[in-house]
């Protein structure tokens, strides 16, 4: 089901493709989602957009770096590491995989829930007999 912010696009979009103008767009969708309604500056920057020819209701991506050190290669080759030597620590992780500590760190924390164990990186449930 659509989100409430992107059913107004869409009706904002079929407004436009019909002729109507900013002020008769705005109140329409004002009167139908009343306190819920994208705000007027939103209105007109979803309205220029589809009158200028926009299709698409979906937003921009967004910029900035993506995450390369977080891929599911990088995740395999961790836990391939880790199953084949668990005596592995995270500083030493990163000077064989060239990856960032930090990540390293994140990945064998929350994509593998391990934490360090007498000097193991082990599972974080452990049975009773396990522990000892």
């Amino acid at each position: 089901m659509l989100s409430v912010q992107m059913e107004q696009r869409v009706h904002l979009k079929f407004l436009v493709k019909l002729g109507k103008t900013f002020t008769e767009t705005y109140s329409m969708l004002k009167e139908v989602y009343g306190n819920e309604c994208l705000s007027r500056t939103q209105v007109f920057e979803w309205f220029k957009r589809f009158k200028v020819g926009r299709e698409t209701t979906e937003d921009d991506p967004y910029p900035g770096r993506p995450s390369t050190s977080k891929t599911d290669e990088n995740i395999e080759q961790i836990g391939k590491l880790i199953r084949e030597d668990r005596r592995l620590t995270i500083r030493g992780l990163p000077e064989i995989t060239g990856i960032d500590k930090e990540c390293v760190h994140q990945i064998l924390h929350v994509s593998f829930n391990m934490r360090k164990v007498c000097a193991k990186l082990v599972p974080k449930l452990l049975t009773l007999e396990q522990k000892e």
